[in-house]
């Protein structure tokens, strides 16, 4: 189903994407989609460590990023990345994942949260600039799956989050509504689940990607977590991103995604079938996730199209393949296997 009309190439043409936490995982594959398409984007970090950039991009690909060098809980920052650059489309990929949260709450809340509100605030200040923001949420915003009747969790279902890190995205998604409301700032939030591919390196989900490299490497690896699971495949998240972007639809939307559903024993299984050498290596023990997994996607394909939705085999495939190059220019990077 092609996209609809109010995503169309004259966006493509004007836009200029600022996209932070872009070294991180999603943020990474978003300006790798972005440069393959020909666009030139803004890289905005709190440093100029790229390995992940690196992993996926050429160096020739690599000099056309313009790399900014920021913090987004500092709001100078943030409004000085906006004007200096005409930017007109935030992509808002910074975060700490769920494990800091914990840790850390209250450098949690500064980084997801206040470093979200000076996005917004940002886009407010300059609203001759700024077309629109989009900004990472999560299923985390759910229950477990109890909750919801053990079934597909439909549109509009109860937010009910159990961790700190789903209240603070939960949180940003309340914030975007107050600012269309108030101020007329369009955004959509994205609700990946378990998103796995290269550079997926940090929290409990980042387990079925590194299986698949310890796989490759030929040595044993222990998934911590059993159940069901929302397998989402990288560069389909990072183009959902994109549209997400190019959009014109108005308000605050937010779209929950959806890829591969399946229980860790059918992850385990088609990892074997696409490395036979996993067998026997790799298994998962723990306790399931406590966040729901079946999702319904229906509000996202209504108003962008059918979401891209990479098979788990092929899935699987392309992330040992992209590890097996690695490998091979010496580059595989294993220390998070030990974590």
């Amino acid at each position: 189903m092609p996209i609809m009309s109010e995503t169309g190439p004259e966006a493509k043409e004007e836009a200029r994407f600022l996209i932070t936490g872009a070294k991180g995982f999603i943020g990474a594959w978003t300006v790798k989609n972005l440069v393959e398409r020909g666009d030139h984007p803004y890289v905005f970090d709190v440093d100029l460590d790229s390995h992940r950039l690196e992993m996926l991009l050429s160096p020739s690909q690599m000099e056309r990023l313009s790399l900014i060098v920021g913090d987004v809980t500092r709001y100078e920052d943030v409004e000085r990345a906006v004007v200096e650059n005409g930017i007109s489309h935030v992509i808002h990929m910074a975060g700490l994942q769920v494990p800091t949260c914990a840790a850390n709450p209250l450098l949690g809340a500064q980084v997801n949260v206040i470093g979200t509100l000076n996005i917004f605030e940002a886009a407010r200040a300059h609203r001759e600039l700024v077309k629109r923001i989009v900004f990472a949420s999560s299923q985390a915003v759910f229950g477990p799956e109890e909750f919801y009747g053990a079934k597909t969790v439909p549109e509009g279902a109860a937010l009910l989050p159990g961790t700190l890190y789903g209240v603070f995205k939960q949180c940003n998604e309340g914030c975007a509504r107050v600012y269309f409301k108030d101020h007329g700032i369009p955004s959509a939030g994205v609700r990946p689940g378990a998103v796995y591919g290269v550079g997926r390196e940090i929290g409990i989900t980042s387990g079925p990607t590194k299986a698949i490299k310890a796989a490759v490497i030929g040595r044993p690896y222990t998934i911590r977590l059993t159940g069901g699971v929302d397998l989402q495949y990288v560069n389909d998240t990072a183009q959902i991103v994109i549209r997400c972007a190019e959009s014109k639809i108005p308000g605050a939307k937010v779209y929950t995604l959806r890829g591969s559903v399946v229980r860790m024993e059918e992850f385990l299984a088609e990892l074997e079938r696409e490395i036979p050498a996993a067998k026997g290596r790799i298994r998962a023990e723990g306790n399931p996730l406590p966040i729901a997994f079946d999702f319904d996607d229906s509000a996202l394909v209504k108003d962008l199209g059918e979401a891209p939705r990479t098979p788990l085999a092929h899935g699987i495939r392309e992330t040992r393949e992209i590890f097996h190059r690695l490998l091979s220019q010496g580059k595989l990077d294993t220390r998070d296997l030990e974590t």
